[in-house]
């Protein structure tokens, strides 16, 4: 059992928590964005545990869809499907289970935000498949990856207004950007297996679409902070955040793998920089 243990952990990215990380903050800033400051005890547990549980069943879809294909990644041929070492069902039963525990948690919320989990199920289960047609996946991305955003509001205010959905498309131009990177390190071999990807598709505009998505997300995430009347706090936030996507530029403007995956693996400091800045707002009113 400790061995099956160690496969599962390994299957949901335990040891990188990265990917997680990069669901909560935008979460955890439109909860605080929501609530006018902190959302209480019980909605920050739901909306902290619930990213983890359902970043972590997530894993376990994506790598079942894209084993054929991960076996000719050299960065995931040795993940535990792809090896064979943990079997498509019991990854499937796996992630059943921690779709089901996240479930468990919206259960505390209200009709609005467990309806809202479903449409968060479907389209990220939906995500893998749409590297088979979708020029830029990452977009669908996006979209999956800043859900907990309209889930927030639904959550703390029971309704889901036009700003809420301003941060979505907002948010979705930072996972465009930081997944664009992710997919420049793996953009030779996704070339060989057919595979479609944001890195692909711009091409040698890459870097400069990489860029210019954080501009729009930082404008967008601005233009929603103006209008709540979040002060110097949050500029201050969205300035750390502009600052690293400068030193991104610098890592990824060469378009060497390993310097692609470093600008990947940081994004989350640039995400908590702007929950902070939120955070630190409300605080300070």
């Amino acid at each position: 059992m400790a061995s099956r243990l160690r496969l599962w952990l390994d299957l949901i990215r335990w040891n990188r928590p990265a990917g997680w990380l990069l669901l909560l903050w935008p979460t955890l800033s439109a909860l605080w964005m929501a609530a006018g400051g902190f959302p209480g005890a019980t909605l920050l547990a739901v909306f902290v545990l619930g990213t983890i549980l359902m970043r972590s069943a997530g894993c376990t879809v994506n790598d079942v869809a894209d084993r054929d294909f991960d076996r000719h990644v050299r960065r995931t041929a040795h993940r535990p499907v792809t090896s064979g070492a943990v079997s498509p069902r019991e990854a499937l039963a796996v992630g059943a289970a921690l779709a089901l525990a996240a479930f468990a948690l919206v259960l505390l919320t209200n009709a609005l935000t467990i309806a809202l989990s479903f449409a968060a199920l479907l389209i990220a289960t939906a995500y893998p498949f749409t590297k088979r047609w979708l020029a830029v996946p990452q977009a669908y991305l996006g979209v999956a990856f800043s859900f907990g955003i309209p889930m927030a509001f639904a959550a703390a205010r029971g309704d889901v207004p036009l700003l809420a959905w301003w941060l979505l498309a907002g948010n979705l131009f930072w996972v465009l950007a930081y997944d664009t990177e992710y997919a420049m390190v793996d953009r030779e071999d996704d070339l060989k297996i057919g595979i479609k990807t944001s890195a692909i598709t711009f091409g040698r505009a890459d870097v400069a679409a990489v860029m210019a998505s954080y501009a729009i997300y930082l404008a967008m995430w601005l233009a929603a902070g103006l209008q709540l009347g979040l002060g110097w706090p949050f500029a201050l936030g969205l300035l750390a955040a502009a600052g690293m996507a400068v030193w991104h530029y610098t890592l990824i403007r060469q378009r060497d793998p390993a310097h692609c995956f470093t600008a990947f693996r940081h994004n989350h400091w640039l995400g908590f920089a702007v929950f902070a800045g939120t955070a630190a707002a409300y605080a300070l009113r």
